[in-house]
């Protein structure tokens, strides 16, 4: 029986977490702009934030280890995965132009779509160790929950989580911890996802239409990531709010 070329409910997870990206960065911009004044920086915003990163990395992971089952039998399915890996950095490495044009010393140095992209190439070598990998992610959580009070006075150490003195940035997702998160979502991968295809039963839910548009949504969630960031910006300006940036 061929394998579905996509897993509904993955695409139906991604999709609340791409509604719940939206809005946070709405709310974020608007605060930051002083439009509307929450502290979407600590209390329930902040871990909000956290869980829906956490939600698109950890799918992230799971997506790796379907997609690797799907093509092991190609020629090269490293090179395969390497080019999709870079494909998503060079994304990140759009948007850290795009925010320093208009956030200067708030860009985005290593954001989620970096460490998306840098994961997927880190990661694939790791994809036999399978349930070991639970372990290594708690490893790279504990490293990075470690190395928040670390700083040093230099940036080059940001994409593994290491800050100089009075950093901010408005997207920032170092190796350590979230690679950690990643490494997570690739042992669910392989414990739920065996070969690439599902290993539990659940109720179809294709047929109602919020699950269908939830899983719509999911299926072009890097579409919709990339490209509410300028339609943010242009309405912002609309409103007036511009003179911010």
């Amino acid at each position: 029986m061929p394998q579905p070329s996509r897993i509904f409910e993955i695409d139906v997870l991604r999709g609340i977490a791409i509604i719940m990206m939206v809005l946070y960065n709405w709310l974020f911009a608007l605060d930051y702009l002083g439009a509307y004044s929450t502290a979407i920086t600590s209390g329930f915003w902040f871990y909000f934030a956290r869980i829906t990163a956490s939600i698109f990395i950890i799918l992230a992971g799971v997506s790796l280890t379907i997609s690797a089952s799907r093509h092991q039998k190609d020629a090269h399915p490293y090179i395969i995965h390497l080019k999709r890996g870079l494909w998503v950095v060079f994304l990140g490495i759009g948007i850290t132009v795009v925010t320093w044009l208009f956030l200067k010393d708030a860009y985005v140095r290593f954001g989620i779509l970096h460490l998306i992209g840098m994961s997927i190439i880190l990661a694939y070598p790791l994809l036999n160790l399978r349930h070991w990998n639970l372990i290594l992610g708690a490893v790279f959580i504990a490293a990075g929950v470690y190395l928040q009070s670390a700083t040093i006075n230099t940036s080059w150490l940001l994409w593994l989580g290491i800050m100089p003195k009075n950093f901010y940035t408005v997207d920032y997702f170092p190796l350590l911890p979230w690679f950690g998160v990643f490494l997570i979502g690739v042992f669910l991968g392989n414990a739920l996802y065996e070969n690439g295809a599902r290993k539990y039963k659940i109720r179809d839910l294709s047929g109602i239409w919020i699950a269908g548009a939830l899983a719509f949504l999911g299926r072009n969630s890097l579409f919709i990531y990339i490209i509410h960031q300028p339609v943010l910006i242009a309405a912002l300006y609309i409103l007036g709010f511009g003179v911010g940036f």
